[in-house]
């Protein structure tokens, strides 16, 4: 144990200011996550609508007897393709590191109650 401070100031009061830190920032680490996991969410139906739709360009371009060229549009979508599997894997290792943040939030609350507790608050 260690020695009892006056409230207001030295360790009592930084542990205390600590705690209420860690009370804030759990639930704001849980709604960003939430968040983080519907963008991607989000991405991964946006990718699914420009493979159906890269697929149809190119089905369209075979059926065409027209000097059509839909190439281009073909690479495009498949450009815009590539960019959304680039966001969704910065937005993996975004929730991943936030994952790893609200993990250690929960071990640094539960070490501090134990410390208070030890304490005698």
């Amino acid at each position: 144990g260690g020695a009892k401070m006056a409230a207001g100031s030295g360790p009592g009061a930084r542990e205390l200011f600590a705690e209420g830190l860690l009370q804030f920032l759990r639930p704001a680490v849980r709604q960003l996550d939430r968040h983080v996991h519907s963008v991607r969410e989000s991405q991964v139906e946006l990718r699914e609508h420009i493979d159906s739709l890269a697929t149809e360009l190119c089905r369209i371009n075979e059926d065409q007897k027209v000097a059509l060229d839909l190439d281009p549009y073909v690479k495009k979508l498949l450009n815009a393709r590539r960019r959304v599997v680039l966001v969704n894997n910065i937005l993996q290792n975004a929730q991943e590191r936030l994952r790893r943040l609200n993990h250690s939030v929960a071990k640094e609350t539960v070490r501090r109650r134990a410390m208070l507790e030890a304490g005698g608050y």
